[in-house]
């Protein structure tokens, strides 16, 4: 049974006040505070005129007014810290960030009013810390709209309050004050969006080379068990007709398990590489064992070193396709410097056409052509399924724009 507060056994997030207090250490709060506190020094003369009349009322009222200030300004920077340094928070408006710093911020104006009223001039000095905090409160131009209306509500009252003068330096310092933050929230929300971008390539070429893993084991698994299979069954057979052939076919299989297990083993590391001539050796192997009359060139060297590895790899998903899907006698494997075709005399009746696995139509493809298709445009190459007419079928990959070649059928070729 889940505990209180959970749900299937997974915590429920609790509410917090303080924001990212879950990313960052200690260190980091207490560092970020400190950068916000250091600039309530300027404070300094409100707190001088609320001191020089502490023995009165008004003096007392706005000393704690001012405290009051200076501790809903820390907690408010703190709850919204994260929108501060750009980092991710929950939006639950379109003009503010979230609706507690909305009433944290409409405290701080409450509180800059009654420093006011309570101090004087000197009191319209928490305005700086009110305009610079509704940057955050709310989105950027709101933020900046507010803050221009605090400016030219303060220049209105130094020129109609009794007992004001005209001084710039609560304007000014109002307007660089949220020009500098301004720039730096711009800057750390750029910074951090350089970083969610860098994260997410990362993610990306994790996920990439987990297809690249898959496509590769399942290629080499594919053909490697096709060929097993086969000898397995040819071995059987000639358990009782000749025990010697059947050891060999048996000792045979060992061998190719363990081609197989090492060949998903640096295919895990990354590190595997096909190679066209190894692959048509095996081919040959794997058609003779099968029964399928083979006819391959003795050679790759017409093949463009760019195309080899893609050949290789094309050349094994395709006699692996003819030796578990065809019933074909005999398979035909042409390369030139513009690709490789591998085709058969196989059945080509739509019905069985259909059971032939991999080799469907493109809205049926199997694993095989899929990863083999990718592997092509990746090479700018074109990959190609037909039927031949009356018997065959015919696998081709080609440089993009070249005709395909070879094949058995003497008539019509339909795409697959």
């Amino acid at each position: 049974m889940s505990a209180p507060g959970q749900k299937d056994g997974f915590a429920e997030p609790r509410p917090r006040l303080f924001a990212a207090e879950q990313d960052q250490g200690w260190q980091g709060r207490v560092l970020g505070l400190g950068l916000a506190a250091i600039w309530l020094v300027f404070l300094s003369d409100a707190f001088s005129a609320a001191w020089r009349h502490r023995l009165e009322l008004r003096g007392d009222t706005a000393l704690v007014v001012l405290v009051l200030f200076v501790t809903v300004y820390v907690a408010h920077f703190s709850h919204l810290r994260s929108s501060v340094w750009g980092e991710s928070t929950p939006t639950s408006h379109r003009w503010f960030v979230t609706r507690t710093g909305v009433v944290g911020w409409v405290g701080l104006a409450v509180l800059a009013a009654l420093s006011t009223i309570t101090v004087g001039q000197e009191g319209a000095s928490t305005w700086v810390f009110l305009a610079v905090s509704g940057l955050w409160t709310f989105r950027l131009r709101l933020g900046l709209a507010i803050g221009l209306g605090l400016v030219v509500l303060y220049e209105l009252l130094t020129f109609h309050v009794d007992g004001w003068a005209h001084d710039a330096s609560i304007t000014m310092s109002m307007v660089l004050a949220m020009a500098a933050v301004t720039g730096g929230m711009v800057a750390s929300q750029r910074q951090r969006a350089l970083a969610d971008a860098r994260q997410e390539n990362a993610r990306l070429a994790i996920q990439e080379e987990r297809n690249r893993m898959a496509r590769d084991v399942h290629d080499i698994l594919g053909h490697s068990l096709t060929v097993i299979t086969v000898k397995a069954e040819l071995a059987a057979r000639l358990l009782e007709v000749s025990p010697e052939r059947a050891r060999a076919e048996v000792a045979d299989l060992e061998r190719l398990a363990r081609d197989a297990l090492s060949d998903v083993r640096q295919a895990v590391a990354g590190f595997r590489e096909m190679s066209l001539p190894a692959e048509l050796a095996r081919a040959r192997s794997s058609l003779a064992a099968a029964g399928i009359e083979a006819d391959l060139p003795t050679a790759a060297d017409a093949v463009p070193t760019d195309l080899r590895e893609l050949c290789a790899w094309t050349l094994r998903e395709g006699v692996t396709n003819v030796i578990r899907h065809s019933g074909a006698t005999a398979c035909r494997v042409t390369l030139d410097d513009h690709g490789i075709t591998v085709s058969d005399n196989g059945s080509t009746s739509p019905r069985d056409h259909g059971d032939r696995g991999d080799v469907t139509t493109h809205a049926e493809a199997g694993t095989g052509l899929i990863g083999l298709r990718e592997r092509a445009e990746a090479a700018g190459a074109q990959l190609r399924t037909i039927v031949l007419n009356p018997h065959g079928f015919e696998l081709s990959v080609r440089s993009a724009g070249r005709p395909v070649t070879g094949g058995f059928g003497a008539g019509e070729r339909v795409d697959a």
